[in-house]
């Protein structure tokens, strides 16, 4: 299976409120690949790089923590990340950057609450 697997495609994220879900995720900058109706619910794929989220309507989304603990979004520069963060209407989880001593040289990285209570982790691998 190693060989056949080569990343993550999408990551699945059911919503209450669609239309605050796709606002939210497009001020960070997603954008809408495709979106359509399944059954009468709807559906759209955001991308940013090369990850996709899948968003979908469904009436008994569970909105807490823990149905998705968190994404992450790789950035190139986590001041200025965390900076025009702070400066915009997101809910800070974190009130500083953190670091981790993960990969070589450790990552950096903070963490804002999506609307459907998902935490969004911006993170800088250090080279």
């Amino acid at each position: 299976m190693k060989n056949l697997i080569t990343g993550l495609q999408h990551l699945g994220l059911p919503t209450k409120d669609y239309d605050a879900t796709l606002k939210f995720y497009e001020g960070l900058g997603f954008e809408v690949i495709y979106s359509t109706i399944n059954g009468s619910d709807k559906v759209a794929f955001l991308k940013i790089g090369d990850f996709v989220i899948e968003t979908y309507e469904m009436a008994e989304t569970a909105g807490i923590n823990g149905a998705i603990d968190h994404i992450a979004l790789n950035v190139t520069d986590i001041e200025s990340a965390f900076e025009k963060i702070k400066a915009g209407s997101y809910e800070m989880l974190d009130t500083e950057i953190n670091y981790l001593p993960f990969f070589e040289k450790g990552v950096r990285y903070f963490t804002i609450i999506g609307p459907n209570a998902e935490k969004v982790e911006f993170n800088q691998i250090l080279s």
